[in-house]
């Protein structure tokens, strides 16, 4: 089985056992972690929703993520991570959602924001406001590598955070 394959369907068997649904909030990734979420089968039984917001603003419509967020800290960052975690929980059913953007290349990166940098965010419906985790990455490869390992990334942290929290 794939790796993304495998990941996917051990996330999708801890959701299941605790009654969790998981939306996800891409942008590098373009849909590639909610293809390998819907090629498990029995999926929807714990798979709510995914939304690509590949543009800035896709990422204000879709998601609720401000513009002026993006503007000051640019798309590829934690804080629009976040938001885009929190606006992928406010805009679903789902109990825990993952979000994730980055620079995937060959272009697009600069000395501050390199190619291969993934920021990701993942965040459960809490009493009150929901509870967010951030995290940024440095992957190599081609693009294809990186938009890869970026999903694998972010399947891992959902797993934890899923199977940690039993």
């Amino acid at each position: 089985m794939p790796p993304l394959l495998e990941l996917s369907s051990s996330l999708g068997q801890a959701l299941q056992a605790r009654g969790w649904q998981l939306a996800l909030a891409e942008s590098c990734t373009g849909g590639l972690i909610a293809q390998s979420m819907t090629a498990v089968a029995g999926s929807s039984a714990w798979f709510d929703r995914g939304f690509v917001t590949y543009s800035n603003a896709a990422k204000t419509d879709m998601l609720g993520v401000p513009a002026v967020l993006i503007d000051e800290h640019g798309a590829v960052s934690e804080a629009v991570a976040q938001a885009m975690a929190i606006g992928a929980l406010e805009h679903s059913l789902a109990t825990i959602s993952g979000a994730v953007t980055g620079i995937a290349g060959p272009g697009g990166g600069s000395a501050y924001k390199p190619v291969g940098m993934v920021c990701f965010a993942w965040a459960t419906r809490q009493p009150g406001l929901p509870h967010v985790l951030v995290h940024t990455r440095y992957f190599t490869g081609d693009r294809q590598q990186v938009r890869e390992q970026a999903a694998s990334y972010l399947l891992a942290v959902l797993l934890r955070s899923v199977t940690s929290e039993v």
